[in-house]
């Protein structure tokens, strides 16, 4: 690795670092407005971050190196570091008084939108850290899609490119130029908040909360403004149901939606991944509706209510709870842990495996039992009407045997630690999902991650991580040909 590519790396970082910086006066402002003296906390926050980043900007400034995808990987890795540790300087800062690896565990829940809290007493928190953790998501799900849309499909380690490995109704680029499809992007993503928020308030939620939800709601990450997260609003059916449409709506390719939006171009939503998620989402959420009906007696349409937010939150890694779905009974319990891999789709805000990679998997699958009858037979794998690459194939199956290495590594190290296997297990693979609550009694939908030890704290902030950036972009630093010149 070349000097000039570590230094412009290093660079790139302290300029969103300064960004980050001018995000904290928000949180300043609403504690002023509310009367809390944390907003001292968070304009000091700023004015450090800022400071510190003008400084690194300044002193890396200099010719940039040459774009390759080794540099690419060194930039994705060090900005998301970055700012999961700039995300973490407020909370140090303000008035909840909590330790280092809390403060890292929860920035890099909020940053990878995964979800997962270590906070307790969120009912009567000051309300600049409850808008801080809501506005990390909401900056972590516009950063996963660009993160899925613009790099990692470049750098042939995930994503679906759909400048390239588009639907067969996907045909050329939504725009011309990469500017204003950024600027569309963000709007449509800004909308898409507005216009939840507006949904929660109409519904029966406060200004306040429904601000923070739908911020948390369309970057499908999940931190609430409650201890009870959603359950606090179990009565209430109109906010569960708002929650499940914008849940659903932030796991669709933003690229669809842009192209839907903009050109009315209904053609768009009959990517096949779409087609995908939808159908394994409708056959875990109607499955469990009729069990929980049949065995527990709940009325059809509470079933099918508290069952279509829970799953649609387990299955977009969003992380909300209305209820302890894990005592619905054993079929429940099965189907949402099998839930927790699965994803929305590429290109949007959602974590796990996603939609694409298992329609790829299964005619993989497919093709390789076709050749152990007719071992001379040539099959394409398709994405729709267009032949998926054999990079795209390579990177599915190097991606889905690294998922589930990691997972039991990181499964062992947390038993190592002195975390029973359920709580390990789960953890692990909730990290790595960026779902959010994992299972049993200690980090399950009822429970959080605070009376974890340190050292498990920190290593889940590290799965969160790989799993967010697709693990291969974290696997390939690892690498002695990456550092090699």
């Amino acid at each position: 690795m070349h000097y000039f590519a570590i230094r412009t790396a290093i660079h790139v970082a302290a300029v969103f670092a300064i960004y980050l910086s001018l995000a904290m006066f928000v949180p300043a402002a609403v504690d002023l407005y509310y009367g809390h003296d944390d907003w001292q906390a968070f304009a000091f926050s700023a004015f450090l971050t800022g400071g510190l980043g003008l400084t690194v900007a300044a002193a890396t400034q200099g010719r940039p190196p040459v774009l390759s995808a080794r540099f690419g990987f060194l930039v994705v890795n060090l900005l998301w570091m970055t700012t999961c540790i700039v995300g973490a300087i407020p909370f140090l800062a303000s008035s909840i008084e909590i330790s280092l690896a809390d403060a890292i565990f929860e920035s890099a829940s909020g940053i990878t939108t995964t979800g997962g809290t270590v906070l307790n007493g969120l009912d009567t928190m000051p309300p600049g850290v409850l808008i801080w953790r809501s506005l990390l998501q909401w900056i972590g799900g516009l950063g996963v899609i660009a993160l899925g849309l613009f790099v990692l499909p470049l750098l042939n380690v995930g994503g679906i490119s759909y400048f390239k490995i588009e639907s067969s109704d996907i045909m050329e680029r939504p725009f011309a130029r990469l500017s204003t499809y950024t600027v569309t992007l963000i709007s449509i993503y800004a909308g898409m908040t507005v216009l939840c928020t507006i949904s929660y308030t109409a519904a029966g939620m406060g200004t306040f909360n429904a601000v923070n939800h739908a911020l948390t709601t369309i970057s499908t990450a999940g931190f609430s403004t409650h201890d009870a997260s959603m359950a606090h609003y179990a009565d209430n059916r109109a906010i569960l149901w708002v929650g499940t449409v914008f849940m659903f709506i932030g796991a669709l390719p933003f690229v669809v939606l842009i192209l839907f939006m903009t050109k009315g171009n209904l053609a768009a939503l009959r990517d096949p991944q779409i087609k995908v998620f939808a159908g394994y989402t409708a056959f875990f959420i109607f499955t469990v509706t009729i069990y929980t009906t049949l065995t527990s007696g709940v009325a059809p349409f509470d079933a099918l209510t508290h069952t279509a937010f829970n799953f649609m939150s387990i299955i977009t890694t969003t992380g909300y709870a209305s209820s302890d779905y894990t005592a619905w009974g054993p079929l429940a319990f099965a189907c949402a842990f099998v839930a927790m891999f699965f994803g929305g789709c590429s290109g949007s805000t959602t974590g796990g495996i996603k939609a694409y990679r298992f329609l790829v998997l299964y005619q993989l699958v497919r093709n390789g039992l076709r050749r152990l009858l007719y071992p001379d037979i040539m099959q394409s794998v398709r994405y729709g009407e267009r032949t998926a690459t054999d990079a795209m194939q390579r990177a599915i199956v190097l991606f889905i045997s690294l998922f589930f290495m990691l997972w039991l590594i990181f499964t062992m190290i947390l038993a190592a630690i002195g975390l029973d296997f359920m709580t390990a297990m789960s953890g692990a693979l909730t990290a790595l999902t960026n779902v959010g609550p994992g299972l049993g009694d200690i980090i399950g939908p009822v429970g959080n991650f605070s009376s974890l030890p340190d050292a498990a704290k920190w290593v889940l902030a590290i799965a969160m991580l790989m799993g967010r950036l697709e693990i291969l972009a974290v696997m390939v630093i690892f690498t002695p040909t990456f550092w090699n010149r």
